[in-house]
């Protein structure tokens, strides 16, 4: 079993900038792939950026690039996520996820991963 725990998130203007942490206990050996998704009142939960825990290149969704950052503070142990030139839009429930099943590729589908964290929120004001 693998846990996850987010943290940092808060309220911010717009044009600001946080950096939200994730922290994974538990067997985290069976990390395969880990990653940030959103979800905002009334929407869906959507992909922000996901990476493989053995290395390699992030993908972003598209509304976030250039302005999001994933990183491995650790290999499948911390992940945290960096959000600069912040907007309303961004304003959302933040939620780490971590892939544990063997196969599949890099991808920002929801329903690919099969562990999730609480969340952590992120307000935006304009």
């Amino acid at each position: 079993q693998v846990y996850l725990l987010e943290s940092g998130g808060g309220s911010v203007q717009a044009g600001g900038s946080l950096r939200l942490s994730c922290a994974a206990s538990g067997d985290t050996y069976k990390t395969r792939f880990m990653g940030w998704f959103r979800q905002a009142p009334g929407k869906e939960r959507e992909g922000v950026a996901a990476t493989y825990t053995g290395g390699g290149t992030p993908v972003y969704a598209d509304s976030v690039k250039g302005r999001f950052t994933i990183s491995q503070v650790d290999s499948r142990h911390t992940l945290d996520l960096t959000l600069n030139s912040l907007k309303a839009d961004d304003t959302a429930m933040y939620y780490c996820a971590a892939r544990t099943v063997r196969g599949g590729t890099l991808d920002l589908m929801a329903s690919t991963y099969n562990t999730w964290g609480q969340g952590t929120q992120v307000t935006v004001s304009s």
